[in-house]
């Protein structure tokens, strides 16, 4: 991830009021806080993350507010004492601004107030005296030119108010500290600038629209991250070679980290275990190198040669074939190696087999979808669009997030796109048809690559774990997923009631492994192993118990929890919504046979016998 704010990117602002204002950052815009204010974008932008910003006041003759770093030093300045927020130590170097005046104004609030009871300053001032009618209640008027004004990033507003507020000597010092931090959330116009990373995006949305994402929150997306033991699969040994054919694909199935999901959270679930597997983010862009540099400003030289006069134009197209010259004292010599590599401008460019893929084999990602196309919309957050991925072919999840339909894996012969393959066609042919139809059966040919390189690799199994979040009945999602699985495989489901979770624990119960080995149904007597485990179930046995080992069901929630000294109590005006629950489990090969236990047991008649020998 990146660890500055990148143009074009997702972030995510922290107002005073607790609040988030999620955006995409475009340069040369204008970002708009509401009642806090509006700043250029251009001022956040490859400024680094975790950084908190406060809106000056406007200057003289500028039309937009300036951005002013606020130091730890101030932002904690309530709890740190007054000896350590009011001086520097020894050899500390203080903290400043770029392109900050020489005589800043003094960053404190503007008026000084101490309570009588403890006599601890609750507001600060480098004025000597204070104006008794600012001690006087103000009224809605005078409130609302006060936050019209805006002085002092909002801190002038705070004091007067409380220094107007006519029973302040009757608060106790909890209650003065209240009284003040909601003043201070209400019109301090500070914003802190944090990553739009996975547990932001599913706090934000959790506020927003909490049944698009099934009510999921940040425990229960981390325990379906550790109990399916997702994490970096490793690097793919085909990634850095030429794309293979199918069948040399097909020797890498059992490569480790290929999961299997079912996410109905529009994408959250898959953006989550992207990011454990670190193929979430893309890669941070490189710096242009001084050739690069240096053609840009050869390009700009050309292009100012007409536009310049008799004189100039002399000097320019100097330096243009100077510059030129160099260029060419640079390159390779036709006889040297490195330029036999180089393709000749009459020669065509070598295109790539359309029956090949540039899929990853291990460390991969497959989603099945019950819709048409997937609902992948929280992956456009990460720069990445599930339905038009030739915007960004160099975001990892390109290679490695592969999707597939229900009925793409349950009877593929039924699907239009992978049961139609398109006719090979000769390059005389090709050549014969217009630049349209040719680009129109390229891209159909490549679709239908694609679908199919996805449809088999998913069905020949072999995947070393499940996740699901889904409304579907998971009977009903196990019953064609479990066989998909490799021996040892971890099974991580959630859902937003524990009824259908019950009975998906039950029907892998202890119980009901041991009537399946002392009698079988009917159904399933004289079937091999393979064709149990595609066994679609009876009335008595839903699923088969034999497959899954450890069938558990558990819930988790944090709770916020306000500790201060003889008030320490859970906050009462948490959010509510349902509980959520997670399902585990662990896919297991059932043995062959009837096990037996070898080897002479040795009784306790026996050992009595022995010492009464001796």
């Amino acid at each position: 991830m990146d660890s500055l704010v990148q143009p074009h990117g997702w972030i995510a602002l922290k107002l005073p009021s607790g609040g988030f204002r999620v955006l995409q950052i475009t340069p040369n815009t204008t970002v708009s806080l509401g009642k806090y204010g509006s700043f250029p974008s251009n001022l956040i932008i490859h400024r680094p993350y975790h950084l908190t910003y406060e809106l000056q006041d406007k200057k003289p003759g500028e039309n937009f507010n300036r951005l002013r770093i606020v130091p730890a030093s101030e932002l904690y300045s309530d709890i740190l004492s007054p000896d350590e927020s009011s001086a520097l130590t020894e050899g500390e170097t203080p903290i400043t601004n770029e392109d900050e005046d020489e005589n800043p104004l003094s960053t404190g609030v503007e008026y000084s107030l101490v309570d009588p009871e403890s006599g601890a300053v609750v507001a600060r001032t480098d004025r000597a005296e204070l104006d008794a009618s600012a001690r006087q209640t103000l009224s809605t008027e005078q409130i609302e030119a006060l936050k019209k004004d805006g002085t002092d990033a909002g801190r002038d507003i705070i004091a007067k108010l409380m220094l107007s507020h006519t029973t302040i000597d009757q608060k106790t010092e909890y209650s003065l500290a209240k009284y003040k931090l909601l003043k201070t959330k209400k019109y301090i116009r500070r914003f802190c600038v944090l990553p739009m990373d996975v547990p932001m995006l599913a706090n934000w949305q959790l506020e927003k629209d909490s049944n698009k994402i099934l009510d999921m929150r940040e425990e229960m997306i981390a325990l379906l991250g550790c109990w399916a033991n997702v994490h970096f699969g490793g690097v793919d040994r085909c990634e850095e070679t030429e794309i293979q054919e199918p069948e040399q694909a097909q020797e890498h199935l059992h490569s480790p980290g290929r999961w299997l999901v079912v996410d109905d959270t529009a994408g959250l679930l898959v953006a989550a275990m992207a990011e454990r597997m670190g193929i979430l983010y893309p890669p941070e862009e490189k710096e242009p190198t001084s050739a690069t540099h240096r053609r840009e400003y050869l390009d700009h030289l050309e292009a100012s040669i007409d536009a310049a006069d008799p004189v100039t134009r002399i000097d320019v197209e100097g330096d243009v074939k100077m510059m030129a010259e160099g260029e060419q004292d640079d390159t390779p010599d036709p006889e040297s190696p490195k330029a036999d590599r180089k393709a000749s401008h009459g020669e065509p460019k070598p295109r790539r087999n359309n029956s090949q893929t540039a899929f990853a084999h291990s460390n991969t990602l497959t989603m099945i979808h019950a819709n048409q196309q997937p609902n992948l919309a929280f992956l456009r957050d990460y720069n990445f669009d599930i339905n038009n991925p030739t915007e960004s072919p160099n975001h990892p999840l390109a290679k490695h997030l592969m999707t597939i339909s229900w009925l793409q894996l349950i009877d593929p012969e039924l699907d239009n796109t992978y049961s139609s393959p398109l006719p090979n066609v000769s390059p005389e042919t090709l050549r014969s048809w217009k630049a349209n139809r040719r680009g129109t059966y390229y891209r159909k040919r490549r679709r239908w690559a694609k679908t199919r390189h996805i449809v088999d690799t998913t069905r020949q199994g072999e995947f070393s774990g499940l996740v699901v979040a889904s409304t579907m009945d998971p009977i009903s999602i196990m019953r064609r997923v479990v066989p998909l699985l490799a021996g040892g495989a971890p099974i991580a489901i959630y859902s937003q009631s524990a009824e259908p979770l019950t009975a998906l624990v039950d029907c892998y119960s202890v119980a009901r492994r041991a009537a399946w080995a002392a009698s079988p149904p009917d159904e399933a007597a004289g079937k091999t192993p393979e064709e149990l485990e595609h066994w679609p179930g009876s009335d008595e046995f839903p699923l088969n118990p034999s497959l899954v080992l450890g069938a558990a069901l558990q819930s988790s929630r944090v709770r916020k929890w306000q500790v201060l000294p003889g008030r320490t109590h859970p906050l009462m005006t948490s959010r509510g919504g349902p509980e959520g629950y997670v399902f585990t489990a662990w896919r297991v090969k059932p043995a062959e046979g009837k096990v037996e236990a070898r080897g002479k047991a040795r009784t306790r008649k026996r050992k009595v016998e022995v010492i009464t020998k001796e």
